[in-house]
């Protein structure tokens, strides 16, 4: 993929929209979830969205698709166009070895569409389900990291090491894009995002206010403009790396129904958000603030609106962070198919169209 044009930071200025998705509970039935989710890809595969990246979440309503590339494969034949991709892989729960040659599958049954997301896991009740203790885990995921990215590029599953342990193990099966899918890691720390710039990693935040955005971001080019032409760096294949801002959107026809409509919907949302934290006694991580949507509202972790409205805090988002990448949680809670769908609609009309490039 080359670049559309170059801003004076040296990064494609091209603003590109994407998906994120839970597929938390809805009370539906999960084969008629499913099949309305596959909907809705049809729909944005057709309406120009980059992207659609899926959580991995295990035993909590957040998520009833806990094996994101199970889900991602069906996508992938009901789609042509959009790209698709785990947002994350949570590497410390996967056997490297099997891993890679599922990374591969996607990567040829999506005909190379897919993005490879990675990351350690932020639950530490999840991470417990499979024995997984959260302090050990950066040692895990850099391990498995360490282990997965060589065996996509070159064929060949090795390790030895304090978790893992597989001995050169030839693969047969190598990715369609080459050497491996773009790479991508969330996060909303400074620290993650030096590594990040410095390997050329595709990044988005979910839940910072934009002024800490604006601040990782900053830091992010500065780092990617000193180590832009470092040899070996992990996602050097890809020149443009994008830097995105994770929202709730909604859109209807006014701004009052969108906000009155968005808020009943996040209640849900929300309910399976906390349930593990509830379910354990866990007060802390501003469990107040998450379900404050009025306050998330005006920290801009939310845009609701009718379209004129979404398209002005759409843009004045992407102006204040210097994102090139805004992507949208569509789907969430108890919004009905009809609901979403149409505030789809009115987001891929009535506001994409503002930030193509001048032909």
């Amino acid at each position: 993929m080359t670049a559309n044009n170059t801003g004076t930071d040296g990064f494609d200025p091209t603003v590109r929209f994407g998906l994120f998705d839970w597929i938390d509970s809805n009370g539906m039935q999960i084969a008629d979830l499913y099949e309305e989710r596959l909907k809705y890809l049809e729909f944005a595969d057709q309406a120009g969205f980059y992207c659609y990246h899926l959580a991995e979440h295990h035993a909590t309503p957040l998520s009833m698709a806990a094996s994101p590339g199970l889900f991602l494969a069906a996508a992938a034949q009901r789609t042509r166009r959009i790209r698709l991709g785990p947002l994350v892989y949570l590497l410390p729960l996967y056997n490297p070895l099997r891993l890679t040659q599922e990374i591969c599958m996607l990567d040829h049954l999506s005909h190379g569409r897919m993005e490879l997301g990675v990351g350690r896991g932020v639950s530490p009740y999840e991470l417990g389900f499979f024995n997984v203790d959260r302090d050990g885990s950066r040692t895990m995921f850099q391990e498995a990291l360490s282990t997965i990215l060589p065996g996509l590029a070159e064929g060949r599953v090795s390790v030895e090491g304090e978790h893992f342990t597989i001995d050169d193990v030839q693969v047969h099966i190598r990715p369609f894009q080459r050497p491996y899918p773009p790479l991508w890691y969330p996060t909303d720390n400074p620290d993650s995002i030096r590594w990040l710039a410095q390997e050329g990693i595709n990044t988005v935040t979910h839940y910072a206010p934009i002024k800490v955005v604006k601040e990782l971001f900053d830091l992010y080019k500065s780092e990617w403009q000193e180590h832009r032409n470092k040899e070996g760096r992990l996602n050097g294949h890809e020149p443009d790396p994008k830097l995105g801002i994770v929202r709730h959107v909604y859109v209807a026809d006014t701004d009052e129904r969108a906000l009155s409509e968005a808020k009943s919907g996040f209640a849900g949302f929300i309910h399976n958000f906390n349930y593990l934290r509830t379910a354990h006694g866990d007060t802390s991580g501003r469990a107040d603030y998450l379900a404050d949507f009025e306050g998330r509202m005006a920290d801009g972790l939310h845009i609701v609106g009718s379209p004129a409205s979404v398209l002005a805090q759409v843009k004045d988002q992407v102006e204040a962070t210097g994102s090139n990448y805004f992507v949208g949680s569509f789907f969430f809670g108890s919004l009905t198919f009809e609901q979403t769908m149409e505030s789809m609609r009115l987001f891929a009309q009535e506001v994409m169209p503002a930030f193509r490039p001048a032909s």
